[in-house]
């Protein structure tokens, strides 16, 4: 049975239970852990799969526990079987109610080893939780229905496994019993799987001939294919190598969760170990300050240690007082990390919106945290001939290559080499919704060619010069709700006053700067990101700065936002309803967009995103243009 918990043994276990709880914590908590995922098709038998697992191991869910223990209180029985018919059932009701639409994790254990198993939904639309599961994974089987041999999702499952950084795969060709245990089924489908599997950098892979209804090749060998002499699927996970056995081996390197300092007598330095291992006595380097000092304690909840190693959460106490903190990276320092800004990257984008170039999201690796913004795809991968195809956005299950940038320099390895720090997602600003997953493969090498050229003639200086604090006022609103004509007036008033100030129109800009663009949400994107780098240009050189431009997305707004200088963002939204802004129509834009000649056209067939909470509002309808440009400047300078 290869150690797969049986009747005889669960009853030993229960008995070293009753006798010695410590020595049996003690067993259980020096087994080594396994995270697989399965994968595959839709209906390629996953969940089966798994109930048969469970079933085997004799790991049964609590409710079925405690109707087990209520029976006889098992002693001197038995016990009670459980019906794996009634099992599979119970995991087929929870994908139809929609359960494994998100990744469903099951544990189990052997006498060997224990497991957690990420159940992951098959249909395309869900292969971002498929790349949930397999994020922390060491190892994937990859099921294939007998009959049906390899499938879209096969390939797409393979590429992104072997992608996560997943080396140990079992292509498990299920339902063989459907297909009479025909050996020839069975090499055929192999034989494909091999090629394609080389085609993308696999090389090399299990392949098991299963049944995960009946059991076949399941926990040992089946009678019903003879002519199959590799391991059982259970064998095969008790002895494969984990990561962390392969991480240990790996230079030492700790993210930062958080500093521990209960008292003055005491500060510490918590995280988990991603790869190495530490001792006290051993020169670290904090990164990315590039501080050094070397490890004086290794403390846990159990005691201080000796020695500590990948996979383990310690608290690190250094032998002199440097600074670090959340999102440092602590490295040996003679073998540290790198730091950079810019990235080629592959990106799997998980949103049923598309992505969008130059828009800024936040970026998560490991525990640090930057904004990021994307550049256009380089190509997107076709997984059925991996072919690279060129595309200017990604869409949902997308995956493709391409650059981007962070605002800071990010602590990070190639995600081939670390996948703690090469690993990262994308978090929308707006929604705080995960939308995209991805691997670093290098940094740029203008990142490091690249550096900022000191000046001595000061923003401060600038603005001296011209008696006046510099300022961005932002006009948003719709098409023909009068921003132009109310910017125009507030600039005349400011000038009048002896006021610094550039306008930056829209529809000028476009005639220039921005003609290459267009009117797709991407190109509004990165028409808005242009603006506003060069109205922080004209900050610093001490202007007040008026721009007018429908920029209709939040996100865009809030980027331009946090490029300022706190306080120098002034957000005014004209805000005309759409009713009146159409009745105005003075550039003949909205009848244009009504009779299909105009697309992408803001309020008609593209969305206009609000202001939350502007500094100012101007109600085009309770006001004329030169109450409005009166209240503004008042507002600007009181």
């Amino acid at each position: 049975m290869s150690g797969i918990i049986t009747n005889d043994s669960v009853y030993q276990t229960d008995a070293l239970i009753a006798e010695d709880i410590d020595a049996y914590l003690d067993v259980h908590q020096h087994k080594t852990m396994l995270r697989f995922i399965t994968c595959g098709s839709v209906d390629d038998g996953k969940s089966t799969l798994i109930g048969r697992l469970l079933y085997d191991s004799k790991m049964i869910f609590e409710d079925q526990l405690a109707a087990l223990e209520a029976d006889s209180k098992r002693v001197g029985t038995q016990g009670q079987e459980i019906d794996f018919a009634l099992l599979v059932d119970g995991l087929a009701a929870e994908r139809e109610q929609g359960i494994t639409i998100d990744v469903a994790y099951r544990f189990f254990a052997t006498e060997k080893r224990k497991f957690i198993v990420a159940d992951t939904p098959g249909h395309e639309q869900y292969t971002r939780n498929m790349v949930t599961g397999a994020s922390t994974a060491d190892l994937a089987v990859i099921l294939i229905d007998a009959r049906k041999g390899i499938l879209t999702q096969t390939r797409r499952h393979s590429y992104l496994a072997h992608l996560i950084g997943i080396r140990n795969i079992v292509l498990a060709v299920n339902k063989m019993d459907l297909v009479d245990y025909d050996q020839a089924v069975f090499d055929k489908i192999v034989a494909d799987y091999t090629e394609f599997a080389n085609s993308i950098g696999i090389t090399a892979f299990t392949p098991m001939p299963i049944s995960g209804f009946k059991g076949d090749n399941i926990t040992g060998p089946s009678e019903n294919t003879p002519w199959y002499t590799g391991p059982a699927l259970i064998e095969h996970l008790e002895t494969v190598e984990v990561n962390s056995a392969v991480d240990a081996d790996k230079p030492f390197r700790m993210p930062v969760q958080w500093v521990n300092r209960p008292n003055l007598d005491f500060r510490g330095f918590s995280g988990l170990i991603a790869t190495g291992t530490v001792k006290p006595g051993d020169a670290i380097r904090v990164l990315p300050s590039g501080k050094t000092s070397t490890v004086s304690r290794i403390v846990t909840m159990d005691g201080d240690l000796d020695q500590a190693v990948a996979g383990q959460s310690v608290t690190l106490c250094f032998a002199d007082e440097i600074d670090c903190s959340r999102g440092d990276v602590i490295a040996l320092a003679d073998n540290p990390p790198q730091a950079a800004d810019q990235f080629e990257a592959t990106i799997v984008w998980m949103a049923d919106e598309e992505m969008l170039p130059s828009r800024s999201y936040w970026l998560k690796i490991g525990t640090q945290m930057v904004t990021a913004t994307i550049q256009q795809p380089k190509y997107q991968v076709n997984v059925n001939t991996m072919e690279h195809l060129a595309a200017k956005t990604l869409d949902l299950n997308a995956i493709g290559v391409a650059n981007l940038s962070t605002d800071k320099q990010i602590v990070f390895e190639p995600y081939a080499q670390n996948r703690t720090l090469g690993g990262f997602i994308l978090i929308d600003k707006i929604s705080n919704a995960t939308v995209a997953a991805g691997m670093l493969h290098f940094s740029l090498r203008r990142a490091q060619n690249v550096h900022w050229q000191a000046t001595d003639v000061s923003r401060e200086f600038h603005a001296g010069l011209k008696n006046q604090k510099p300022a961005v006022l932002w006009f948003t609103g719709l098409s023909g709700a009068g921003k132009s004509t109310i910017a125009n007036l507030v600039e005349k008033k400011l000038a009048r006053m002896n006021r610094h100030t550039f306008l930056l129109d829209g529809d000028n800009v476009r005639h220039g700067l921005n003609k290459d663009l267009g009117f797709t949400d991407a190109d509004r994107v990165e028409n808005i990101r242009r603006v506003g780098e060069v109205a922080k240009l004209m900050t610093d050189a001490g202007l007040i700065v008026i721009t007018a431009f429908i920029s209709p997305f939040r996100s865009e707004r809030d980027m331009v936002r946090q490029m300022m200088q706190p306080g120098e963002f002034i957000e005014v939204h004209i805000d005309t309803p759409l009713a009146d802004a159409e009745a105005r129509d003075v550039k003949g834009l909205y009848k244009k967009a009504r009779s299909g000649e105009l697309k992408n056209f803001t309020g008609i067939d593209s969305p206009y995103e609000t202001p939350l909470d502007p500094e100012i509002r101007v109600d085009t309808v309770a006001m004329t243009a030169e109450e409005a440009a009166d209240a503004i400047v008042a507002r600007l300078i009181p």
